[in-house]
């Protein structure tokens, strides 16, 4: 079994910033593209970001084009979130993702095989 375990969310005022971690650990598997998504209460969960993680390309939504960056530390097993000029809209309990094709539809959770438990982001206005 795969575990993903997510940290680094709280509490920060609008135009702070944060970073989330996301820990990889149990039996080795293809990790093709490993995501972040968010899921703000009575809202669907919704893509963030994505990096294919060999080649380190990377895919954003429009919403944190520009302000978010994920990247991947391979030697750490991890993958993080930096997030920048958070804005109120960004509140929501944030999941890291792992897929072990690399096809699928980037912003299609049911494309991804493993999840992580998520960590709350409250940005207060």
């Amino acid at each position: 079994q795969v575990q993903l375990v997510e940290s680094g969310g709280g509490l920060v005022q609008a135009g702070g910033s944060l970073r989330l971690s996301c820990a990889a650990s149990g039996r080795t598997f293809s990790r093709h593209r490993m995501a972040w998504f968010r899921q703000a209460p009575g809202k669907e969960r919704e893509f963030v970001a994505e990096i294919r993680w060999s080649a380190g390309i990377t895919y954003y939504s429009n919403d944190v084009k520009g302000r978010f960056t994920i990247s991947r530390d391979n030697a750490e097993n991890t993958l993080y979130l930096q997030m920048n000029s958070l804005k109120p809209e960004d509140t929501a309990v944030y999941y890291c993702a792992a897929a072990g094709s690399p096809f699928g539809t980037q912003t299609r959770p049911r494309d991804y095989d493993y999840w992580g438990q998520g960590t709350q982001v409250t940005v207060a206005s």
